[in-house]
């Protein structure tokens, strides 16, 4: 019989049982996505009924945007502020290195926070699926940090095509994804350089990459 402090907790629904459901749906959504996830398996590895479950959460759609807010209090305010300095800067090569940074250290950073992959693997899970339309999370999470950052590559860069702008943009998003996705692989084939947990480290490697990419001979 469970202690009858966590009994307590299940029964009156706190905060701590809704962060442990939270923390374990993400990485249950993320190692089977949405379709492969049922509430059941989220209540039996959180140890919680799934009445609990459903009680914060009403049902598996509601559980899984939660998971998304959950991860974005801070990194799409983070991600305009910097939008909103880089802005300001005069200088073309420095504004665009700083909507670079602006557009990846926050979510970079959530790696980091939490040493795990899970939600990089669930964003990039999401960002590809088809149906995630469907549910719209994308649409209204980050598509308006995406629209901004286009905008202000656009400023940037005002010798490119609105096609070349949103590649550029998407590119850079996919090399973000796939790094905090990254389940070790870059460790293993850099013997070790390469940590996908050390932000700093990889923005100065990386950063120079992008930045030649987006700006072409002709920048």
């Amino acid at each position: 019989m469970k202690p009858k402090t966590q009994r307590h907790a299940e029964a009156t629904g706190d905060s701590s049982a809704r962060e442990r459901i939270l923390k374990t749906a993400e990485q249950i959504f993320a190692e089977m996505g949405f379709e492969g996830t049922s509430l059941r398996q989220v209540a039996v590895n959180s140890d919680v009924p799934v009445a609990l479950v459903s009680y914060h959460f009403k049902n598996k759609l509601g559980l899984y945007r939660e998971v998304f807010r959950a991860r974005d209090p801070n990194t799409n305010a983070q991600r305009l502020a910097g939008l909103a300095l880089a802005e300001m800067e005069d200088n073309r090569e420095r504004r665009l290195e700083m909507i670079i940074k602006a557009a990846l250290m926050p979510m970079l950073s959530l790696r980091k926070i939490e040493g795990s992959a899970n939600f990089g693997v669930l964003l990039a899970r999401e960002a590809t699926d088809p149906r995630s339309a469907q549910r719209g999370i994308i649409k209204e999470m980050f598509d308006p940090a995406a629209t901004a950052t286009i905008k202000a590559l656009k400023g940037a860069l005002p010798g490119r095509s609105e096609a070349e702008i949103v590649w550029a943009f998407q590119m850079m998003i996919g090399t973000m994804l796939y790094i905090m996705a990254d389940g070790g692989r870059a460790k293993h084939l850099s013997g070790g350089v390469c940590d996908p947990e050390d932000v700093e480290g990889t923005m100065r490697l990386i950063l120079p990459l992008l930045l030649h990419g987006m700006r072409g001979p002709e920048f």
